[in-house]
């Protein structure tokens, strides 16, 4: 592999793009740059490892403070998988599939309509496939059915004749359904990764991470994780461990899809999920690839994300779920080509529509200067298609830098899906106020909930109430936390050797964050596509070529010849079989 240094005319734009996700759109003046201090034992660990100092203070900035923790984390194989085995409930859960596939019983599954939910339901069907089993599936339509399992699903199940039904990232609210389906004479296996409410299920099993009697040492799994650990005690106790690979291509695309950290165990899924996704086989695996321009070449995090993910995600967004579930089922590439071409359609739909409700949702906190009144903001219209104003809701949170709720309203309910900073927990927000809800769930930083449109105004009183005591001025500051001080001389080919070891990057592992000062700007900037800078910059007589994601106003206050102080990660992008090392500016200072 060669890397390229210098200016270079090619800006590599669309791939610089596409690695962005971790970052959050800052100013020169409102942020605060955190320099951690440097840990003693960084030397230590830097002999132990055979790395630089600088490199094992980036180990020790992410809790990886010990040579055997290292190593797992730098050159972990899936050998380091954790036995599914001690997980509460999953010897009960394997044992009632054995029986399933013995007497070879009818099972439903009962999935999510996102990326995770649906790639769950794939991969725990071809499973259970795989040994026989007459497994048959059910995700709600998201704009009539909302989320969850309903008690009134149960009918489905008995119109099946099904006598197993197993969840996947969903079923920890399930209470009144698993109790039904138990009176039935029907066994209920949850599979989640949700917070629960104040009751569990009466289930067979309940396999959650984040239960504290779950015992689990992992409590960062996607609810694809989840079922995946499933899949994995199955096989073990079958002895076709050998399979398990194979599915870990599908595990990646969830596990990143839905934003989980990738660390422990959600790592291995993704370091060789992508991996395998450079061979992949199946017809409407290798369509979606090629549909995104991914085919035969290494595929990145950030290629899932911004890529494959959304073209999935839009069906279940727009109601259309069962597109994306047959992609993986079919058999003839013309057949998955088909509904690949399907998705791309949906996913341009869906960025056209999302697009409008941005713009609607900007005007309405600039013009009425929200963000200035309130620490939570708390939006809605009904003209908003709620299957895509959680993505809205996202963009807010990080153009604006505090939690936000977009409502739908439809028909005197309003449907609300809302997203937040580390420092506010959305989940105990709402359960604070859940008086005013019909229903809700989700997790500290992203949550769904419904509540009567005439109760609205109460709503947003409790809700910012609380916000009010919690997220001060401060906390709204923006911060960024950097790994290192380095000059543009340490950027050799053996620092970027130990950099790859740290991929793949995502939530819960980005990107190390460095700051160089005293940089000099070498070309005069230039303005790309009306909304982003690119800057040739030069420190001790080397020069990169820099890219300011969003922040085009920094070609107007910049100049040839000013000397400012860098924060960065560091960017890979491909020009005529070159692999160009660019800096992904997140933050200047002068």
């Amino acid at each position: 592999m060669a890397w390229h240094f210098g200016p270079n005319l090619y800006c590599g734009l669309e791939a610089v793009m596409l690695e962005c996700i971790v970052y959050i759109k800052c100013t020169m003046y409102e942020t605060i740059w955190i320099y951690r201090p440097p840990e003693k034992n960084a030397r230590v660990l830097s002999r132990e490892i055979g790395q630089s100092i600088e490199f094992s203070q980036i180990l020790i900035n992410r809790g990886i403070t010990t040579k055997d923790s290292a190593h797992r984390f730098l050159y972990g194989t899936l050998d380091d998988l954790l036995d599914p085995f001690l997980m509460t409930g999953m010897r009960e859960a394997v044992d009632r599939l054995l029986q399933a596939i013995g007497q070879k019983e009818k099972v439903i599954i009962f999935g999510d309509y996102d990326v995770d939910g649906i790639l769950s339901v794939v991969i725990l069907s071809k499973a259970l496939a795989y040994f026989g089993v007459d497994v048959s599936y059910f995700i709600p339509e998201r704009l009539k059915k909302g989320y969850g399992i309903k008690e009134e699903y149960l009918e489905i199940v008995l119109e099946r004749k099904a006598t197993l039904v197993i969840s996947v990232d969903c079923g920890m609210r399930a209470v009144a359904f698993a109790s039904r389906a138990k009176e039935k004479g029907i066994d209920v296996i949850i599979t989640d990764h949700h917070q629960p409410g104040s009751e569990l299920p009466d289930a067979l099993a309940v396999l959650n991470p984040v239960l504290s009697s779950a015992n689990y040492p992992d409590k960062q799994l996607a609810g694809v994780g989840v079922a995946f650990k499933l899949i994995q005690g199955l096989f073990q106790k079958k002895g076709k461990e050998a399979l398990l690979p194979h599915y870990l291509k599908l595990v990646s695309i969830a596990t990143i899809s839905d934003v989980v950290g990738l660390r422990g165990e959600n790592r291995l899924f993704v370091k060789f999920g992508l991996k395998g996704l450079e061979e992949a086989a199946n017809p409407g695996l290798v369509s979606l690839l090629e549909s995104c321009g991914l085919r035969n070449r290494p595929v990145t995090v950030g290629d899932v994300g911004f890529r494959m993910g959304p073209r999935i995600n839009a069906a279940g967004r727009l109601g259309m779920t069962d597109l994306a579930i047959q992609l993986f089922f079919v058999r003839s590439r013309e057949e998955a080509n088909n509904l690949a071409k399907k998705l791309n359609k949906l996913n341009s739909k869906r960025q056209k529509i999302e697009e409008g409700i941005n713009r609607q949702a900007m005007d309405q906190i600039k013009r009425n200067s929200l963000d200035q009144k309130y620490r939570f903001l708390i939006l809605g219209s009904e003209e908003w298609h709620r299957g895509v104003i959680g993505i809205v809701a996202s963009k807010l949170k990080d153009a604006f830098y505090r939690p936000v709720i977009l409502f739908a309203y439809e028909n005197g309910k309003a449907f609300g899906s809302g997203r937040s900073i580390p420092e506010f927990s959305l989940i105990d927000c709402l359960s604070e106020s859940k008086e005013y809800l019909v229903n809700y769930g989700g997790h500290i930083l992203a949550i769904g909930c419904e509540l009567s449109l005439d109760k609205m105004s109460a709503f947003k009183e409790a809700v910012n109430s609380y916000a009010l005591s919690r997220l001060t001025d401060d906390v709204l500051r923006r911060r960024i936390k950097i790994d290192s001080k380095i000059d543009f001389n340490s950027i050799n080919f053996s620092f970027l050797e130990a950099f790859s070891l740290l991929s793949p990057f995502g939530a819960g592992n980005p990107k190390p964050v460095f700051v160089t000062e005293a940089v000099q700007v070498v070309a005069e900037p230039k303005k790309l596509q009306g909304k982003h800078c690119k800057l040739i910059v030069k420190q001790n007589g080397k020069y990169f070529e820099a890219l300011a994601w969003g922040r085009g106003d920094w070609a107007d206050t910049l100049q040839k010849g000013d000397v400012i102080n860098l924060c960065y990660s560091l960017q890979f992008s491909e020009y005529l079989g070159e692999e160009k090392l660019n800096l992904n500016l997140i933050d200047i200072k002068k």
